[in-house]
């Protein structure tokens, strides 16, 4: 039985009203055929793309490896990304033994990190076509690669003790490599250019919370139920 028919009214038209609002953010009508979800991702993706472009500060970082010659054993997890991954540090003049799945790398490790963080930048501005050609491999699999030796390069160089070393590469995989995967073909852009969509769907979120909350306290109270202390 309904206690309280008015304020049950109450609650049954804000979640009426919640659920219509609700059903409205999953269709396709948020930009280019988006649900409101997709859209606000994308948005927010694009901001905090630009804002995250370490690679010109990581490539001065890395300058004080230039001339520094290291060896390193990398066991991959196929024959086949070895080969792959062979075709990167042979870029940056670097000499490569494949055997199987494992690489015997040695080259100037400036000269490596460089040419990694030279595709990082050409992945992070959308480029991928001229990493693609540069290797003749799809430009996501290029920079997976490149993640994967550099997981591996830091092992290796600790192992030797070598770690500052292993800390530049560590630093160039997480800021350069991992952000420029993640952020591929999205498009940069200022929040300021954006203040008022983001504006917008922060005070909605509070109050459509707040909506929904009220919606099932009148419900209750409109059943007769209520929070006593």
């Amino acid at each position: 039985m309904i206690a309280n028919k008015v304020t049950f009214a109450k609650g049954m038209g804000l979640m009426v009203s919640f659920a219509i609002v609700f059903v409205m953010i999953f269709m396709p009508i948020f930009g280019n055929g988006k649900n409101g979800l997709v859209y606000l991702d994308d948005l927010y993706n694009s901001i905090s793309k630009g804002s995250a472009h370490y690679i010109p500060k990581l490539q001065e970082d890395i300058k004080p490896f230039d001339g520094k010659s290291v060896t390193m054993t990398l066991k991959m997890e196929t024959p086949a990304q070895a080969v792959q991954t062979a075709k990167l540090f042979e870029k940056a003049d670097a000499s490569v033994l494949v055997t199987g799945a494992q690489l015997k790398v040695k080259g100037d490790l400036g000269k490596i990190l460089d040419n990694c963080l030279n595709d990082a930048d050409l992945m992070y501005i959308n480029d991928g076509q001229k990493v693609k050609d540069k290797y003749g491999l799809n430009e996501r699999l290029v920079l997976f690669n490149w993640w994967h030796a550099a997981k591996l390069m830091d092992k290796d160089l600790k192992k030797q003790k070598l770690f500052k070393e292993a800390s530049a590469i560590t630093k160039v995989q997480k800021r350069g490599i991992e952000a420029s995967y993640n952020y591929y073909t999205i498009e940069p852009q200022k929040i300021s250019d954006k203040w008022g969509i983001v504006l917008f769907s922060l005070i909605f979120y509070v109050i459509y919370t707040i909506w929904y909350g009220f919606a099932i306290m009148f419900l209750f109270e409109g059943w007769g139920l209520r929070l006593e202390h």
